[in-house]
């Protein structure tokens, strides 16, 4: 940077901007999930297993991008919700399989209703959340390391490859 330039501002910084939406998704989820007792950590593991039942604790991990340490409470707290039981491989006694108890499976419909709500709310359209999610994904995946790639030059812009 040189001497006497003001520094960009803090609403310029894609972090920021990916960080501030975030908090505000997280709050707008919070009090829809709260009538159905549930925190948005444990909303996240649900829709993980309503996608693929029966997932061990390192797989649901690796799906939210987490670490075994963190996901293991939740599916505890599930579980002692009633929502999620943990149950032996039967092609491996020593792997737990985690899936989902009839009040489990159930509690989908009304998080099917929690997810329009706040698709509602976003007032966006359908071809502009495709095309968000797209580029988010994108995003994620160069970050990640996956097929695009990111490096940071000394000019200290991130560029794309």
């Amino acid at each position: 940077m040189k001497a006497g330039k003001n520094p960009p501002s803090i609403s310029s910084h894609l972090c920021f901007n990916l960080y501030a939406t975030s908090l505000k998704m997280t709050n707008l989820y919070r009090p829809l999930l709260a009538e159905l007792g549930l925190t948005y950590p444990q909303y996240l593991v649900m829709l993980v297993l309503w996608e693929q039942d029966g997932l061990g604790i390192g797989a649901i991990a690796e799906k939210l991008h987490q670490d075994s340490g963190s996901v293991t409470p939740l599916v505890k707290r599930l579980e002692r919700l009633g929502y999620l039981s943990r149950e032996r491989s039967s092609l491996d006694e020593r792997a737990l399989r985690i899936v989902l108890t009839q009040p489990g499976r159930e509690l989908r419909g009304a998080a099917a209703k929690v997810t329009a709500q706040v698709t509602h709310a976003c007032n966006i359209g359908q071809a502009d959340l495709d095309e968000l999610m797209s580029r988010i994904g994108v995003l994620a995946r160069t970050l990640a390391g996956g097929s695009d790639s990111a490096s940071i030059p000394q000019s200290g812009r991130c560029e794309v490859s």
